[in-house]
């Protein structure tokens, strides 16, 4: 297979450069590329943000969140994760999709990794997943793209994608290592990730060669990382229906929220608990309904919010940090 080059880092970027190349690259027979992310989590077309990533997790530790086009679940990325898409044209889904993954699997097994395609998107290494892809069709064009664990921190792996408000046990992580492997471990003739990219990239290759997109290509890809992938309303906004509950002792009492979010939004909001308040809490529920919900937009609805009324004592920032470090 030809095959393109992509050496950014920037999840948004490279969200970007799938879709550009799925949707506007002229080629008649497949391309494939390598590429790596910074520590990431990428999550599905279809998934919630808020329901299926530890947020607080990644605001703590600088770990950026992005969308991909593609079903699936959650994974996380970070440099010792090499990633790969194949594009190219469609002329028998039932024959292309599974041919794509079968070719990944079958140059980890010429490198002397004993991988195997087994359930819905998985690649298998002794039992254990190394790695999972996604697919799309558009128009008469297929893209599956996956990643390749080489070396990646499974600790944080955990951690990223425990459900908000989770807490994992040691046992809760041995049970993920358990299930999971690094190539590294199969691959003792690499010194580094690079090694393997490199060796890797040499047998899909062949003799093949390599496209080169132009710079007026970079520049829309570019362009359109910074007008979908990078916004608030494609990465959080984008989110279907999710729904929490959360609640805390504080002066006033206990305090209780049940809420669902709605294309990043609050969509619904109810107060509960034993605090105590002069006023109604029902007024300040109301008062969040439909606002984004991020840190700085509801604590900017409840600064003008007799909140200490509602709630005795209780602050404008307390109140958002409940909701919003659920």
């Amino acid at each position: 297979m030809k095959y393109l080059q992509n050496s950014s880092l920037d999840p948004h970027f490279n969200m970007a450069f799938d879709e550009f190349c799925l949707e506007q690259l002229k080629a008649d027979e497949p391309v494939f590329y390598l590429w790596q992310n910074r520590p990431s989590v990428i999550i599905g077309l279809n998934q919630s943000a808020y329901a299926e990533v530890n947020l607080p997790y990644l605001r703590e530790k600088g770990i950026v969140l992005a969308r991909r086009v593609t079903g699936g679940g959650a994974v996380y990325h970070d440099l010792q994760n090499l990633n790969y898409t194949i594009t190219g044209r469609i002329r028998d889904l039932e024959t292309d999709y599974p041919a794509y993954v079968e070719t990944m699997a079958r140059a980890l097994r010429q490198l002397g990794v004993p991988a195997e395609v087994s359930g819905r998107n998985d690649i298998l290494v002794d039992g254990r997943k190394c790695s999972g892809y996604a697919k799309r069709v558009s128009k008469d064009r297929l893209m599956i793209h996956g990643t390749l664990m080489y070396d990646v921190d499974i600790d944080t792996l955990t951690q990223v994608l425990a459900t908000p408000g989770s807490k994992l046990s040691a046992a809760g992580i041995s049970s993920v290592r358990s299930r999971v492997a690094n190539l590294k471990e199969y691959l003792p003739r690499f010194p580094d990730i690079h090694a393997f990219q490199a060796a890797l990239q040499a047998l899909l290759a062949g003799d093949d060669g390599e496209i080169r997109l132009t710079d007026a290509q970079i520049a829309q890809i570019e362009a359109d990382a910074t007008a979908k992938y990078r916004t608030w309303e494609w990465i959080y906004g984008h989110s279907p229906v999710a729904a929490f509950r959360v609640g805390k002792k504080f002066a006033c009492g206990r305090v209780e929220a049940a809420f669902s979010l709605k294309a990043g939004c609050i969509d619904s909001l109810r107060f509960s608990g034993d605090f105590l308040g002069n006023l109604p809490a029902d007024r300040i529920a109301k008062a969040l309904q439909g606002c984004r919900f991020t840190r700085e937009a509801i604590l900017a609805v409840l600064s003008q919010e007799p909140v200490e009324n509602c709630f005795d004592r209780l602050s404008a920032e307390e109140l958002t940090a409940l909701l919003v470090e659920a």
